[in-house]
């Protein structure tokens, strides 16, 4: 084999060679390895992981840049949200359960005994999948629940503006930090609620149990540097960027 044709064959094998490493390590973990984007930009061609699959050892991409949900949540918010609090309770979720039982089960199993794991996994275990669960419901486009999804919300409050109004209320009246939620109760039925710190309606401890289909945080890192003190404003401001196709899919998956 002359050089040239050497040549030729050693960049054919690493491009090969990429290809493979690429499918081998899947989309999750190439997620994972996405790190210091600057201000303003995001892992565009990116999906973050959905609920369905939620991986405890993968810290997923945004699937939309920084800025992508202004003016009603600012980039530097996002930002500073998702790159430092989100980050830092993943990384302390994975090490509160490293080498523990809990390192290889589901989320939602970990969540149903949560009252026996100690307050490490479940501050931080909650913060890790709340978060992953709020970015997967915000997107730039959003249009509004399917019929059947409708017919639910019309049932259990009536209308869709009762039920905005309850869930507003929710998240407007948590006191201090925490969550509020539209979830499907054990009989199918939908309710609103809140839960406080970084609980959620998954968990054994929780006042409010049942599937989680929608979500707002309402800590103050989630909307102090554009709302300040206004939580109502950023409450309001929320439904501008509501995800419902993501929703949707979850109605959808949890009354099956």
């Amino acid at each position: 084999m002359n050089k040239t044709n050497q040549r030729m064959f050693k960049l054919k094998t690493q491009s090969m060679n990429r290809k493979n490493y690429v499918k081998k390590m899947g989309l999750g973990v190439i997620a994972v390895m996405i790190t210091g984007l600057s201000f303003g930009e995001g892992p565009e061609n990116l999906k973050s992981e959905t609920m369905e699959k939620f991986d405890t050892h993968v810290f997923p991409a945004l699937p939309y840049a920084y800025d992508a949900l202004e003016p009603y949540i600012d980039a530097r918010t996002m930002e500073i949200h998702y790159d430092r609090h989100h980050r830092t309770y993943f990384n302390n979720f994975v090490s509160a359960i490293k080498g523990t039982e809990l390192d290889n089960q589901s989320i939602e199993m970990i969540f149903g005994s949560i009252s026996k794991a100690g307050d490490a996994v479940r501050n931080n275990g909650g913060g890790f999948y709340n978060h992953v669960f709020f970015w997967n419901n915000l997107s730039p486009k959003t249009a509004g629940p399917s019929a059947d999804l409708l017919a639910a919300i019309n049932k259990a409050f009536d209308s869709i503006d009762k039920f905005r109004e309850a869930f507003g209320n929710s998240a407007k009246t948590r006191f201090g930090s925490g969550w509020a939620w539209l979830y499907l109760k054990s009989d199918k039925s939908l309710a609103v609620g809140s839960t406080p710190n970084q609980d959620n309606t998954l968990m054994d401890v929780s006042a409010i149990k049942g599937i989680p289909l929608l979500t707002i945080d309402v800590w103050e890192h989630a909307y102090y540097l554009k709302y300040q003190n206004r939580r109502a404003d950023y409450v309001d401001a929320f439904w501008n960027v509501v995800n419902w196709e993501e929703v949707n899919r979850r109605y959808k998956d949890g009354i099956k």
